[in-house]
């Protein structure tokens, strides 16, 4: 007779607090996501009550949906994120391809450079292009030779964009030309099969989802972001500064929240598209496929390395330019090293306390986010109970991936300053910037830390309950150091992201709690473009650090709990 299934945890083994547990991810994603949005969506078919006989309601939503200036944008913002689709793809798929399917030498460092990007808010990027090729940047002639009058506009736009969104898409795209199955390459081979048939019969087709959720994820990002179109967008209206323009500008909320929800709209279809082809995806992997290991082809390595060495060297550029700016004494007059950028930032417009807000941000972030996405993980595969909250939860840890940051941050304004509400007292404070921001990022940090707990067989609970072990002893001796490595990556994730997000928090800051990627925007608009890019180069430098300091962290917890991997000491 076979032995019975053992169960998951269950209440009778120590885990009463799992009703607790569940109820307070429950409230926090709850009032930090389901009520902001629904906020927001009260907000924009609200009845309006500024002018008698106002149209309001349905009918303002709706008039304003067919108005010009807002057709204008939204053919803008689609345009914009379609054309910068189009050359980052191809771009990113070719960088990907020399990473995993060549023998090139120098592959860490290149992808190293590569994700440079990530550590910096977007902003950087369109300030190194004023630098390049602005009214006075070093390059301008060759801009214009190109046929492009000037910087500011769409052109600004889809370059600054271009380079703000490649490490994005080839992180997708290197996962996915890295589940190859060798034994598919070797029976071409066999077969006598040109190198480029085998490109378009057998590598395209195996990495056409990663293709697509690269493109949706593309197409999202750089349709609900923020900070480029606000520095180099000029008079070219998209739907991101729009909301700004009308909210922080006009006071008129009810038309911000309409634009939201078109922000939202493609946010959610990405969302929608990626699950799907996450769904497909896992069934063209199975286990009896062979890892493909790239042989030395020294022409194509070379060929691959010079184009990798390029990205990479366009990429140092922007950075370089950036931090060269920061220390010019006066662009383009006087280039000598100094620094007053820096002192004009963080001394005589005190926004030392920017960066230290964002410190705080940041660390309260990298903290508090990874322990609720990890008891939320926990929950939900490791015990049972509260079965009608199970699916709920589920649905709002995924939700915060298909919500633009300027969405959740609008809808922040309309939840947490309506009146009567009793968490009003949290409104422009440090705990509401944390709030949101760990709302912002839980997506990603919940599906990490869910892979990892399915990793750990089921028995190892079961056993315990059985045994009389408390939960406790087994989550903090099994659970928890088999998770910490990925755990770690979490936090990381939360940190570098709370140090450059902008749209999530720019609509929630005081002069107490502003932070250092907003500083940026404010320095820009003020005019004080180095100060500007001193603040972004202190944002990286920052970013950089802690990075490095994750690193050794996850390379002792690895040796510490990773040994019975077999992984070197």
């Amino acid at each position: 007779m076979s032995a019975p299934a053992l169960p998951r945890l269950q209440p009778a083994a120590g885990a009463r607090w799992v009703p607790a547990g569940m109820w307070l991810v429950l409230l926090v994603l709850g009032v930090g996501l389901l009520a902001p949005l629904l906020a927001l969506f009260h907000q924009a078919v609200a009845p309006g009550t500024d002018l008698p006989g106002q149209v309001s309601g349905w009918a303002a939503f709706s008039s304003y949906l067919a108005s010009p200036a807002l057709l204008e944008s939204v053919a803008n913002s689609v345009g914009v994120s379609l054309l910068v689709t189009l050359i980052v793809l191809p771009l990113a798929f070719a960088f990907a391809y020399g990473l995993t399917r060549s023998a090139m030498p120098c592959k860490g460092l290149l992808r190293g450079i590569s994700l440079l990007p990530l550590l910096a808010p977007s902003l950087l990027s369109a300030i190194s292009l004023i630098y390049w090729f602005g009214n006075q940047g070093l390059a301008r002639e060759l801009w214009q030779a190109l046929g492009f009058e000037g910087i500011y506009g769409a052109s600004g736009i889809v370059l600054a964009e271009c380079f703000a969104v490649f490490p994005h898409v080839l992180m997708i795209l290197v996962t996915a030309l890295t589940t190859a199955d060798a034994r598919l390459y070797e029976a071409a081979d066999a077969l006598g099969t040109s190198a480029w048939r085998k490109f378009f019969t057998i590598t395209l087709p195996g990495a056409r989802y990663g293709l697509i959720s690269a493109a949706m994820v593309c197409f999202t990002l750089v349709i609900t972001d923020f900070g480029i179109p606000k520095v180099v967008g000029g008079n070219f209206n998209v739907l991101a500064t729009d909301v700004f323009k009308l909210v922080i500008g006009q006071q008129d909320f009810q038309r911000g929240a309409v634009v939201a929800l078109l922000l939202l709209a493609p946010a959610v279809l990405t969302f929608a598209v990626d699950h799907l082809v996450q769904r497909k995806q896992n069934a063209l992997l199975t286990a009896r496929a062979v890892a493909l290991r790239p042989q030395p082809a020294p022409a194509f390595d070379q060929l691959m390395l010079a184009y990798c060495a390029l990205i990479c060297s366009l990429m140092l550029a922007m950075f370089g330019m950036a931090v060269f700016a920061s220390f010019a004494t006066l662009w383009p007059y006087n280039l000598a090293p100094s620094l007053n950028h820096y002192l004009v930032g963080l001394v005589d417009a005190e926004l030392d306390v920017a960066l230290l807000n964002s410190l705080k941000l940041a660390a309260g972030t990298a903290v508090l986010g990874p322990a609720l996405v990890l008891l939320g993980a926990y929950l939900l595969e490791k015990t049972q109970g509260l079965d009608w909250a199970r699916p709920l939860i589920r649905l709002l840890a995924m939700l915060p991936m298909a919500v633009p940051g300027l969405v959740l941050g609008l809808g922040f304004i309309f939840f947490f300053n309506a009146p009567g509400n009793p968490l009003g007292f949290l409104y422009r404070t440090g705990a509401l910037l944390v709030l949101c921001t760990v709302v912002h990022f839980y997506t990603t940090g919940h599906l990490t830390l869910l892979t990892a707990l399915k990793a750990i067989d089921a028995e190892f609970e079961a056993v315990s309950a059985s045994l009389k072990v408390p939960f406790y002893k087994t989550f903090w001796r099994v659970t928890l150091p088999l998770c910490l490595p990925a755990l770690i990556d979490v936090s990381r994730y939360f940190f570098i992201n709370a140090m450059t997000t902008i749209s999530a928090v720019v609509f929630l800051y005081s002069p107490d709690t502003r932070l250092a990627s907003v500083a940026i925007l404010n320095l820009d608009e003020a005019g004080e473009v180095s100060a500007a890019a001193a603040m972004a180069v202190l944002i990286v430098a920052t970013s950089s650090l802690v990075s490095l300091l994750y690193l050794g962290l996850g390379h002792w917890a690895r040796r510490r709990t990773q040994a019975w991997r077999g992984e070197p000491r």
